[in-house]
């Protein structure tokens, strides 16, 4: 074994000194917090010790909170407000997301939980700018907090990056801003590994292949990130990563994202740096994705997928064929209800259905993150009916959970039945986000573009989606690819977007409708030769959109007393 809990965190090395300087109180009605009048949550009065500073408020994880404004370019700045932070997370109750961003919040808020996850510090977002602007390389400032935080995590962990103690740390470099932009920017993982660590980790688990494997993934995930092979050496290729990651702010397909979306251009992501537990390690290791409701339907029920031997994105890339997370229950059975006491402890805190990025390493449950999870328009009216009939959030905060884009969306017609009946199915595959469209099938993000310039509704068909498509992704009318499972990056951005999407049809199976017009059920997973009639009709969707629609009425409308 690599990590045990017991090898990873040591809990009387604590830094006494480090301590919140901003805690804005907590509206009783609401169970939300605010910055005081006049005063941003990012900046303030602040108190610095030794260099590591924290802002820090009650509100519970990660709770949606009103997206700033639009923009353009890529411009992230520093307010002024605080000197730049290294913060070392599980120590405070609550941070900033602004100043950490979503990744690194959810990490101190489970820490604190005492939910098991590796230990973790976070260079803060004010540093994003400075790097953009140093020709995107680390500054003197971000480099000596790095060195810092690597300081203490391997004295948390007792081990050391670079393998100069016979117990090597390997560490994953994670973006993260303050709104949720899934696989929008970098991340790297198995960072501190080269030939002579290779041999370490080989040795120690008497597991060759672990080794090699372990090794692989690293150089395939360094070099396609940082834009070089690694260096070999593992405090220098962390500061490039570190710079990379932030760096990835300014990607084509973030700001693509971040326009798409009206987010601002002036937050920036923070770098998270994590001790690694390996997915990849043994038969009794794997990683996955849990939902604690069910992210397409709204179903009050937990949904997932789990990889045996997987790590980091193998799951959600959709380059892997992933299990139903009932196959996790069946293997391990106590590790799939530790799991899911954690979903149901995060969503009640977080009051809204979560995201969960989990791994197991030699059967022992590693929680990486949680988010509030990206769900289809059918699947957010649902969610929010239910989580107010759970008695967790208030009428008012369900109507908050939902766009009147999802409302409209829900309610928009399906296929006829008789024109399905005659309709000849061209494809068929996963369901990953309901609703139905048409278009013309194309197979590249370019075309598509292009097509939706001329106002041509497109249904863009890929072997798999990846970051690097969102760009076409956002001008098409459905998502359908080839292979990819439920939790893959299709699915999850459809989601998103609001986007009919069919993923997992087979490899080949889409090569040759390109250039057909089609009729995509997001709903069945069927994608039909043709444009279809659509026809109205009442559904447990369309109810639940309805009865939100009267809450904001009736909330709108109330005169206070």
């Amino acid at each position: 074994m690599i990590y045990d809990q017991t090898e990873l965190v040591e809990p009387g090395c604590r830094d006494a000194t480090l301590k919140v300087v901003l805690r804005p109180p907590t509206d009783p009605e609401t169970n939300r917090t605010a910055p005081p009048e006049g005063l941003d949550a990012a900046s303030g009065d602040v108190t610095a010790c030794h260099a590591v500073c924290f802002v820090s408020h009650d509100e519970a994880i990660p709770f949606p909170e009103p997206q700033p404004g639009g923009g353009s370019g890529c411009r992230p700045h520093c307010d002024g407000g605080v000197g730049m932070s290294l913060i070392w997370l599980g120590e405070q109750s609550d941070l900033d997301r602004t100043l950490v961003g979503g990744k690194a919040r959810s990490i101190n808020r489970m820490l604190n939980l005492g939910l098991p996850v590796p230990p973790a510090f976070v260079l803060s977002t004010e540093f994003c700018a400075d790097v953009v602007a140093n020709d995107g390389q680390l500054t003197e400032a971000a480099e000596s907090a790095l060195r810092e935080g690597l300081t203490r995590l391997e004295k948390e962990t007792g081990r050391s990056l670079g393998g100069r103690t016979a117990r090597p740390l390997l560490v994953s470099v994670r973006s993260g801003g303050a709104l949720s932009m899934p696989g929008m920017m970098d991340t790297v993982l198995n960072l501190g590994i080269n030939d002579e660590i290779e041999g370490k980790l080989a040795n120690r688990t008497g597991d060759a292949a672990f080794a090699a494997d372990t090794h692989r993934r690293y150089r395939e995930q360094f070099t396609k990130v940082v834009g070089s092979e690694p260096t070999g050496e593992p405090w220098e290729d962390l500061k490039s990563a570190a710079a990379a990651v932030f760096r990835s702010w300014c990607s084509p397909r973030a700001v693509s994202y971040r326009r798409h979306h009206g987010i601002g251009e002036d937050g920036g992501t923070a770098v998270t740096v994590q001790a690694m537990v390996f997915g990849n390690l043994d038969d009794d290791s794997g990683t996955g994705v849990l939902f604690s409701r069910n992210p397409m339907t709204g179903e009050a029920a937990p949904y997932g997928e789990w990889l045996p031997r997987g790590q980091g994105e193998d799951v959600v890339s959709g380059r892997h064929d992933a299990l139903p997370l009932d196959s996790l229950a069946r293997r391990m059975p106590e590790v799939h209800a530790e799991l899911l006491e954690a979903a149901r402890t995060l969503e009640l805190l977080g009051k809204d259905a979560q995201d969960i990025e989990f791994t197991v390493q030699s059967g022992k449950l590693w929680l990486l993150q949680t988010r509030a999870a990206k769900r289809s328009p059918q699947a957010s009216v649902r969610i929010a009916l239910g989580l107010q009939q759970d008695g967790i959030i208030s009428r008012q905060e369900a109507v908050g959970l939902v766009t009147p884009a999802q409302l409209e969306a829900v309610l928009r017609p399906h296929i006829d039945s008789a024109a399905r009946a005659e309709a000849t199915v061209l494809a068929s595959g996963v369901p990953a986000c309901p609703g139905v469209a048409f278009g013309r099938v194309v197979g590249s993000c370019e075309e598509a573009e292009s097509l939706a310039d001329q106002d041509i509704a497109v249904v863009l068909a890929r072997p798999t989606t990846d970051p690097d498509d969102v760009s076409g992704m956002v001008v098409s009318d459905a998502i359908i690819t080839e292979i990819g499972g439920s939790t893959s990056h299709a699915a999850v951005v459809s989601r998103e977007l609001g986007t009919p999407c069919v993923v997992g049809c087979g490899q080949g199976a889409l090569v040759g409708l390109v250039g057909r017009d089609v009729t995509v059920d997001g709903t069945s997973g069927e994608i039909f030769d043709g444009i279809l009639p659509v026809v109205s009709g009442e559904s447990e969707e369309g109810a639940a959109a309805k009865t939100l629609a009267e809450w904001s009425t009736e909330l709108t409308t109330k005169v206070p007393s």
